[in-house]
């Protein structure tokens, strides 16, 4: 998995702070959908629509391909797994330090320090 810089990171982050374009991205992960089947669903315009995939498409959380005269997005696995990864990075982190808060609680070695 190759390693994202933190303006990438920020950039997938930021694009998937908005609900609507969190919605595409789940929608359009199972199977392909064309712009226009994507904004029959959103009470908004299909312009609006179109620049919410592009902010995805920008930042390869989606990516559109022609087919006849309509273009079809698809999520992309790749930034998906390489976030599930940092979230479970700091997850882990974090387990670890209230462990190690429980144990000193109850008077034990904190894990990991024990022989």
């Amino acid at each position: 998995m190759k390693a994202l810089l933190d303006d990438e990171v920020d950039a997938l982050f930021q694009a998937l702070a908005d609900r609507t374009r969190r919605d595409i991205v789940r929608r359009v992960a199972g199977e392909g959908l064309s712009v226009s089947d994507l904004a029959a669903d959103y009470d908004m315009s299909f312009a609006a629509v179109q620049k919410h995939v592009a902010v995805l498409e920008r930042v390869g959380l989606v990516t559109k391909r022609r087919v006849g005269r309509r273009q079809i997005a698809h999520a992309e696995v790749g930034p998906l797994r390489t976030i599930t990864s940092m979230l479970t990075e700091l997850e882990d982190h974090w387990v670890e330090r209230v462990q190690r808060i429980d144990d000193l609680l109850a008077g034990d070695e904190p894990a990991g320090s024990r022989d």
